[in-house]
């Protein structure tokens, strides 16, 4: 009987050194994985794809999300633009007003990272028709030249250009210009490739840019 007792007793005592080593193990784990642990909020673009052929996004109502997030602060850190991405997949898209409601599934970030919520929600995109069309381009010429000499012509080569983008867009535009070509107190004819002026405008142009060709002479 007395041997039974303390084979109960040493049978205790060891039960609680194994608890009590689980314990200290899962306190040394919690430890090691959530020192460092930083939570903060970082902006990151949206990005879209699988656009539908025939359609290009006309406007949206944001460009970038605040994303709070959660990982080991040194990673954070070093996080970059490249790694943060909300990325918008508009493959069953249909033209006009789409509301595209974002989701942590959503955000290209390295997997260590977790994403607890993403603000604003949702992304309100306009798709419209994509067309091209030939416009012409004027040299936006500024200054004048040297006294007792005059422009005598301005020449633009290509003349015009093939414009492309949401038809709505496009449809607004008459005209393009080059980039500001200053002649201030010049007295000979001059050369130059200027880039062309898309005014912000949501369009890509072919080619982007043209040679301008003013012709300075002396005043008779």
């Amino acid at each position: 009987m007395i041997q039974r007792k303390k084979l109960e007793q040493r049978l205790f005592e060891n039960i609680w050194l194994v608890v009590f080593a689980l314990l200290t193990s899962l306190s040394l784990w919690f430890f090691v994985t959530y020192k460092g642990q930083s939570e903060t909020v970082v902006e990151a673009s949206i990005e879209f794809k699988n656009i539908p052929k025939g359609l290009e996004i006309l406007k949206q109502n944001i460009k970038k999300v605040n994303l709070n997030i959660r990982g080991h602060e040194r990673l954070i850190k070093n996080l970059g633009p490249a790694d943060l991405r909300v990325m918008v997949d508009l493959t069953n898209a249909k033209q006009g007003e789409v509301i595209h409601y974002f989701d942590k599934e959503n955000v290209a970030i390295p997997r260590t990272i977790k994403v607890l919520r993403i603000e604003p929600s949702f992304v309100k995109i306009s798709l419209d028709e994509s067309i091209s069309k030939v416009l012409p381009v004027k040299a936006f010429v500024l200054g004048s030249p040297e006294k007792s000499y005059t422009v005598k012509s301005v020449k633009v080569l290509p003349s015009s250009v093939t414009v492309e983008g949401p038809k709505t867009e496009i449809a607004k535009i008459r005209m393009l210009r080059t980039e500001t070509i200053d002649i201030t107190g010049l007295d000979s004819t001059i050369s130059v490739n200027a880039k062309i002026n898309a005014d912000g405008r949501n369009v890509r142009i072919d080619p982007t840019e043209v040679n301008v060709i003013i012709t300075i002479s002396r005043s008779k």
